[in-house]
Order: C-alpha cells, then sequence, then structure tokens
C-alpha cells in the first residue's frame, strides 16, 4: 500500500529543520535512502519503525556523530552542515541519548550544569546554578525532590527528566529524544510525556523516535514512519489510527493488519472462555 505525504498546510513559522534526501551507508549496507523531514517550532514530530529502519542513524546524523553521505540539512532557514556534535549544540540541536550519559554520583545541579559550569571569582557559582536549575525545574513541571539529591537516587523518569532539562540549559530550538519512555512503567512514562508537552508549549521543536505506538499518539503532533531506510508514510496524528502506522512500519495492508489484530483479539477471548 502507497502512503502518500501529508497535504502542505498553511503555517505560520518556517521550519526549524528541514533534511532534503539524507542517505548514509557503512560499507555495502545502505542504511538511509533519501530520507526528507520537517520539523516547526511549537511540535512534536515523531519517527517509528521496526529495528533496521534508520532512526538510530538519522538521529547520529543531527547530532553530528555521523556525517551524511547525500542530501543536504537546513535550519531556520540556511543549508548547514553538522560535522561533530559541538556543531549540532551550536545550531541549537540538543539530543537526549537512551543511555542518558548522567553521572550517578553526582547530584542534579552538578549534572545539568557538567560542562557548562558557571563561575563566581576562582570558583563555581553554585547558588546560581542551584537557582536556575530550580527555575527550569518549574518551568517543565518536573517531579524532583531536591536539586542536591545523587542522581542514583531518582526514579528512572525522573532520571530521564534530568536528562531532558540538562539539554535545555543551551538554549536549543531542536531537541531529540531518542526512545524516552523505553522500560519506564506507567507513572513514569506519563511523566515523560507531560514533560514532552512542556516542551511544545516552550515553542521547541521536539523529534520523538520511540516503539511505543501509544506514547506516540498520545504526544505526537505528526508521525514519520521509515522503513528499510526510507520515508514510508507520514501522517497527521489526529487523521490516523495505529493501524495504518503499524502497515506503514510493516510494509503490509492496513486490511491485513486489522484482520490479524481480530484474529488476535478472537484467540485471546477463546483462551479466557477456556479457562472461564
Amino acid at each position: 500500500m502507497t502512503y502518500l505525504p501529508v497535504p502542505t498546510v498553511v503555517r505560520t513559522a518556517e521550519q526549524l529543520l528541514s533534511l532534503r534526501g539524507i542517505s548514509k551507508r557503512f560499507g555495502a549496507v545502505h542504511v538511509l535512502n533519501a530520507v526528507d523531514l520537517d520539523v516547526y517550532p511549537g511540535e512534536v514530530v515523531a519517527i517509528v519503525g521496526d529495528n533496521g529502519a534508520g532512526k538510530s542513524t538519522l538521529v547520529k546524523i543531527l547530532a553530528g556523530v555521523h556525517p551524511q553521505d547525500e542530501g543536504t540539512i537546513a535550519f531556520s532557514g540556511g543549508i548547514t552542515a553538522i560535522a561533530s556534535p559541538t556543531d549540532a549544540r551550536d545550531l541549537g540541536i540538543a539530543t537526549v541519548f537512551q543511555d542518558l550519559a548522567l553521572c550517578d554520583n553526582l547530584d542534579v545541579v552538578s549534572n545539568l550544569w557538567l560542562g557548562r559550569e558557571l563561575r563566581k571569582g576562582g570558583g563555581l557559582d553554585e547558588v546560581e546554578m542551584e537557582q536556575r536549575s530550580w527555575t527550569l525545574l518549574r518551568e517543565l513541571s518536573a517531579r524532583i525532590p531536591s536539586v542536591r539529591v545523587p542522581v542514583a537516587s531518582l526514579s528512572g523518569g525522573q532520571r530521564q527528566t534530568v536528562a531532558i532539562a540538562r539539554s535545555l540549559i543551551g538554549d536549543p530550538s531542536v531537541v531529540i529524544l531518542d526512545e524516552p519512555t523505553a522500560a519506564l512503567g506507567v507513572a513514569q512514562t506519563a511523566e515523560v510525556l507531560n514533560l514532552i508537552e512542556r516542551l511544545r508549549e516552550r515553542g521547541l521543536g521536539v523529534i520523538l523516535v520511540s516503539h511505543n505506538i501509544a506514547d506516540v499518539q498520545a504526544v505526537a503532533d505528526r508521525i514519520v514512519v521509515l522503513r528499510l531506510g526510507r520515508n514510508n508514510g507520514e501522517f497527521r496524528v489526529a487523521d490516523v489510527t495505529s493501524e495504518m502506522i503499524i502497515a506503514a512500519i510493516t510494509g503490509a495492508s492496513d486490511n491485513s493488519v486489522t484482520r490479524r489484530a481480530s484474529k488476535d483479539a478472537e484467540v485471546v477471548q477463546l483462551r479466557r472462555d477456556a479457562r472461564s
């Protein structure tokens, strides 16, 4: 089944980020093949796809970890090159990878300002960093008991919150979140999804990479599907069902996915009837 791009709509702002024809090879493997992506201010764009679809490679290109082989990247209307993580940060692109890269032995303030510490006189300005940390966390409605507790003592959702808050210290325009709800419980996932809403309210462009379709539908404005390194569908969340998303991810038709889901439901019901 062929999925047409989302129809062009009139927007009040230009794209923050626009990718055209992004391709990447690792040896003989064509990981990305002419991928397009647009991100606008104040929206959450979800990138979904099976393992091997090219999601992680695309994130790493935007984060400056890998250069693209072909294609162009435009940021705030100008063509640019992202040759390193420093380039990405200087442009205003912040990435929160799945491993978070937090220092468990340090407190929240130290993690937030690691590598960007504020100084006063001959030492660190601990008071200013602590005040700014509280201000940022309050703006995000973060549930952190104290900015002076070790990160090791925080829950998974709170650790994700610290990592996302740290990405905002440099005042980025685009934030990329790589599987932010993976391995989190229901309550912690809700906490992170609320945090993503706060990022949207701040006018940021958010790229959400996730395998969890329910999370994506709960918080995203648009969904971009990658399959085998190519664009294979783009949807507005208000116009799409989970069956349509899964069909684009797997390459199946909507009807076959719906039939399979219906059959699975029948099997579950039969098992329940047999146990009762």
